[in-house]
């Protein structure tokens, strides 16, 4: 209780007492957050259960893997299905260091080609002035509602029409037509680099592509770590497609479909060969984790 002076006399003033709205408020808000932390967290959780299952089937026995309904969890785990690998693999018509050079040099060119590409575009329509820009933009969000199924057929006319039908080109180009990275990459863009500091460096007798490669490029680096993450890891897991045929420049999925084909009995040798392939994608998440938050706050729908 606080006193104040008025003249001669003293007057008390109560404390003021916080409202009981405001509690309640406070109140719903901690358990919105409650419940909002426990839908994230099942979500990512039921996410995680296909990688959790495909090493743990990966350690299981034969037994185990006969058993039906099929267990989640291994109970006498061992290493018989990386130990049987070597065996496996040393009946394939092609050597497995072949598909392992298609698979690496296939998803770092890709992935290379890909995000130039997608810079160079999105500094176009991030920062040029042309007449139907914004007619573009909206074609490449459209282009977004698009799957690879739907475009297999047209894909593979165009792909036959310019004769790359089984080359490595079957691969690359096609994975460049998707419009994610330069959508991303152009709302990054927009909200990472200003305008003036562009007009600054034209002032001073820059051309586009010094300013594109000495300013545009080290800025979005962010946005760059993030791409590499989503276009390698896509190039990495690649099946051939209808476009391939020849055995000597197919990937590794191919080698794990082969595996596969052998049926129940070789589920835990081909979900080994799946844990070792998802080693190079982790990697290179650990290596852009810390970019792909900024550049994904950043690269947000904007007028």
């Amino acid at each position: 209780m606080k006193t104040k002076l008025s003249g001669n006399r003293k007057i008390k003033l109560k404390p003021r007492k916080e409202s009981s709205s405001y509690s309640r408020k406070y109140t719903r808000s901690n358990f919105g957050s409650g419940i909002y932390l426990i839908i994230v967290f099942a979500f990512g959780l039921f996410s995680m259960l296909p990688l959790v299952y495909s090493v743990v089937t990966s350690f299981k026995p034969l037994d185990e893997l006969l058993v039906f309904p099929p267990r989640f969890f291994v109970y006498n785990p061992t290493l018989q299905n990386y130990s049987a690998l070597p065996r496996l693999l040393s009946n394939l018509s092609v050597p497995l260091s072949k598909y392992i050079f298609n698979s690496v040099f296939l998803s770092v060119a890709s992935t290379a080609i890909y995000i130039f590409i997608a810079t160079l575009a999105a500094f176009a329509l991030a920062k040029a002035d042309f007449k139907g820009k914004k007619f573009l933009f909206l074609l490449i969000q459209y282009a977004l509602l698009f799957n690879s199924f739907t475009l297999a057929i047209p894909q593979y006319i165009i792909s036959a029409n310019i004769g790359i039908i089984d080359t490595y080109w079957a691969y690359i180009l096609p994975g460049l037509a998707s419009t994610m990275g330069v959508f991303l990459m152009k709302q990054y863009m927009e909200s990472a680099i200003p305008n003036a500091l562009l007009e600054a460096a034209e002032i001073d007798g820059a051309d586009p592509f010094k300013i594109f490669f000495r300013i545009v490029v080290p800025m979005v680096k962010s946005c760059i770590m993030t791409l590499m993450l989503f276009q390698f890891s896509s190039a990495w897991s690649q099946a051939p497609n209808g476009m391939i045929f020849r055995e000597t420049i197919k990937t590794l999925p191919a080698v794990m479909s082969q595996i596969s084909a052998g049926g129940i009995a070789r589920s835990g040798s081909a979900m080994s060969v799946t844990v070792i392939m998802m080693i190079p994608p982790i990697i290179v998440y650990f290596i852009s984790q810390s970019n792909v938050l900024e550049s994904m706050n950043s690269a947000g729908i904007k007028e």
